[in-house]
This record gives C-alpha cells, sequence and structure tokens, in this order.
C-alpha cells in the first residue's frame, strides 16, 4: 500500500508587529495584572459606629450589643439601695464572659475602670480587668464620678475572634445617685486591630468623591477591552471613534 506524500509544511511566520503594537500588549498585561493584584489586597480597616441616647439611672441596667448581631456584649448596671444606716449607689461596666473593660485592679483590688481621652487607643497592650467606674456609700470611689463625655474603652469577641472599640458615657452624681447616659459607641470590623478612641470612620471611608451628572453620563462608555488593546492602532482608533460618538462629538480620525 503507497503512503500518502503530504508536502513539508513551511513554519508560520509571524507578521510584524510595531512599536504601537508592542506598546498595547504590554499595557494589557500590565492592565490585567493590576486587576489580578487588586483582587489579592486585604480589606481596609472599617469602624463602624453609632450614635445612641441611651439613659441609665437608678436600679437599671443596660445590656450593650456593639454589633448588633443579638448577643449582650456588656451590660451597664446601676444598683441602688438603703439600710438604716446609709444608701449605696454603685455604677458597673460588666463584660461578659471573655471581654474585657479597659482597667485594673487598684486599691483594695477594686477592678476600676478607667476614663479614656480622645484620641487614645485601645488595643492588646491595655489592661481589661476593669469593672467599677462608680460608687457612693460615706464617701464616693471610681474615676467616673461626674464625668462629661467620658470614653470607656473595651474588648469583645465575633465568631471567638477578638475586636476592640469604645463606649461614650456622661455620668453624673447628684444627691447621693449616679445617673448615667450612653452617648455612642464603636469598634474595629479587623480582629485584633487597635482603634483610636472617639474614632467613627476607617482610612477607607475618607475622601469619598461625589459623582457629577457628566462624569455620570461618560461612565456609561465601554472601556478599551484587551482584545481590542491587542489588535494594535487600529482597533485604537475604532475605540476612539466610538467613544466620542456616544458623547454625541465627532471622531477623531486615527
Amino acid at each position: 500500500m503507497m503512503r500518502t506524500q503530504w508536502p513539508p509544511r513551511s513554519p508560520a511566520k509571524l507578521r510584524h508587529l510595531s512599536h504601537d503594537q508592542l506598546g498595547l500588549y504590554a499595557l494589557a498585561a500590565s492592565a490585567a495584572g493590576v486587576g489580578v493584584l487588586a483582587l489579592a489586597q486585604p480589606s481596609e480597616a472599617k469602624i463602624v459606629y453609632h450614635a445612641a441616647h441611651q439613659s441609665i439611672g437608678k436600679n437599671a441596667h443596660y445590656k450593650l450589643d456593639l454589633n448588633h448581631d443579638g448577643i449582650t456584649d456588656f451590660i451597664f448596671v446601676n444598683t441602688y439601695g438603703c439600710n438604716q444606716d446609709y444608701c449605696v449607689d454603685v455604677l458597673n461596666a460588666n463584660a461578659v464572659a471573655g471581654n474585657g473593660v479597659v482597667g485594673k485592679r487598684g486599691f483594695l483590688s477594686i477592678p476600676y475602670a478607667f476614663v479614656l481621652r480622645r484620641g487614645s487607643e485601645v488595643g492588646p497592650k491595655q489592661p481589661f480587668s476593669g469593672q467599677l467606674m462608680a460608687s457612693y456609700n460615706v464617701g464616693t470611689l471610681g474615676r467616673w464620678i461626674n464625668v462629661n463625655g467620658g470614653y470607656l474603652g473595651v474588648r469583645f469577641s465575633i465568631n471567638g475572634k477578638l475586636h476592640y472599640g469604645w463606649a461614650r458615657l456622661n455620668v453624673h452624681f447628684t444627691n447621693g445617685v449616679f445617673e448615667a447616659l450612653l452617648t455612642g459607641y464603636a469598634y474595629e470590623t479587623i480582629p485584633n486591630k487597635p482603634i483610636k478612641v472617639g474614632q467613627t470612620k476607617g482610612p477607607e471611608e475618607n475622601g469619598v468623591e461625589e459623582v457629577s451628572p457628566a462624569t455620570s453620563k461618560k461612565s456609561t462608555v465601554q472601556p478599551a477591552s484587551l482584545g481590542l488593546l491587542a489588535m494594535g492602532s487600529p482597533a485604537l482608533a475604532i475605540w476612539r471613534r466610538e467613544d466620542f460618538t456616544q458623547e454625541g462629538l465627532p471622531p477623531v480620525e486615527a
């Protein structure tokens, strides 16, 4: 049986690429690479803030759920009582198991809750054994007596991971009775990341520019695809013509 003899194949020849086409290839590859890198970047820090106006008066308590997931993180308790000799009022910030309030044990091992200044940091370096905000018996104890706009630093858990936050309160002492008012609270969404006391926004929430009507209109124009860029100068001219035509302007010749 005779085998059919096929003529030898000639090697394929690549057509000559101009400098413009090579540049567009490089631009397309760079754009694709930048897109992949952008997808791989970690998310920026975000602060979640809630304004509040919650009174905690005599013999009242308030359960604070910092991230609104239905789980109580802290309980503010204002306990008042009297006997035949004197009256007692105690204001506590009680942390639910695993959480903590910035503060430490002091005189007679009392777990004082600290009053933090705006701008100070709440993070892993602080002690979180605070509880007592203010108390009255024969005299007063605590750092939250007649404080306006004070900050309580807190640590709490979300799905087993630690997050840091703050709560802003006013505490007034009148006639042996404490009256607390919670005016706001916030927390950092990234686990183990410190937060600045009084901070209500993360870096990615700053500098957001509003879109003008003209910009909105232009955003409907389709950008040049990688396929068009790979075609070189002729495709670039087509894209430029389509772009200006959609804007109602005369096409520009290449």
